[in-house]
């Protein structure tokens, strides 16, 4: 399980995500499902650049936070502890481990999900632990 953080201008903004896969080596790429019609896709597209925040075995209630609608842009990264990273958009201090990337590409036109291509501009772990998984979590779709 993913927190995905994003920034355009001052806003930023972080959802849950389930879809993460390495694209390429060199240069390194990973690519992430995003709902087609979510804010945030059009914020990564304007702003240019994501965070991808790995969640621990024991943060479910992590990512439950972030799949929940929020009353506004930004307000669910208002009661989690998180620094702007490289990129200014946002690394969750609870996060394991989290990559950084700058926007190479936005595919899939044709499904309710489009595929964001970064490249990876830096990377660290927090803590040496298990991820959460989609099967632990007992849920069939994070976002």
């Amino acid at each position: 399980m993913y927190i995905v953080g994003v920034k355009q201008d001052a806003q930023v903004n972080a959802f849950t995500a389930t879809w993460l896969t390495q694209v390429s080596f060199t240069p390194p790429l990973v690519a992430v499902g995003i709902k087609r019609d979510s804010y945030s896709l059009e914020m990564i597209r304007q702003g240019r650049v994501f965070t991808v925040n790995l969640l621990g075995k024991d943060q479910k209630a992590i990512a439950e936070h972030f799949v929940k609608p929020s009353a506004g842009l930004g307000e669910k990264l208002k009661t989690v502890p998180h620094r702007a990273g490289v990129t200014g958009a946002p690394i969750l201090e609870q996060a394991i481990a989290f990559v950084e990337c700058e926007l190479r590409e936005v595919a899939n036109d044709g499904g309710d999900h489009a595929i964001v291509i970064g490249e990876v501009v830096e990377a660290g772990v927090h803590r040496d632990e298990a991820a959460l998984t989609l099967m632990d979590t007992g849920w069939h779709y994070g976002g």
